[in-house]
């Protein structure tokens, strides 16, 4: 099987609380969270990648945003947790 080469993943059922980052490797990992273990977001970058991230903001606990320095202009990623068919009309509306 070959290997893919991927530089930037979302990530979404990050289970872990609270915002933070953290480098494994040759991957940087921003992630937020809320309070329980559900609905957490992040996104994943190889090495070269991770040496443009500017800057990051975890908006709550279903998004994160990212912002890279790149040319011809810099470039914002954002990462979001959708309610899925079985989440509680309240949540989809809400969303």
């Amino acid at each position: 099987m070959e290997r893919m080469n991927i530089n930037i993943l979302g990530l979404a059922e990050v289970r872990w609380t609270g915002a933070g980052s953290m480098k494994r490797g040759s991957k940087t990992l921003i992630y937020s969270g809320g309070h329980t273990l559900e609905r957490g977001v992040g996104i994943l970058f190889d090495v070269t990648t991770a040496k443009s991230l500017e800057s990051w903001c975890p908006i709550s606990d279903g998004v994160v945003v990212a912002k890279l320095v790149a040319k011809p202009l810099n470039l914002g990623i954002i990462e979001v947790y959708a309610p899925t068919s079985d989440s509680e009309d309240v949540d989809v509306e809400k969303f």
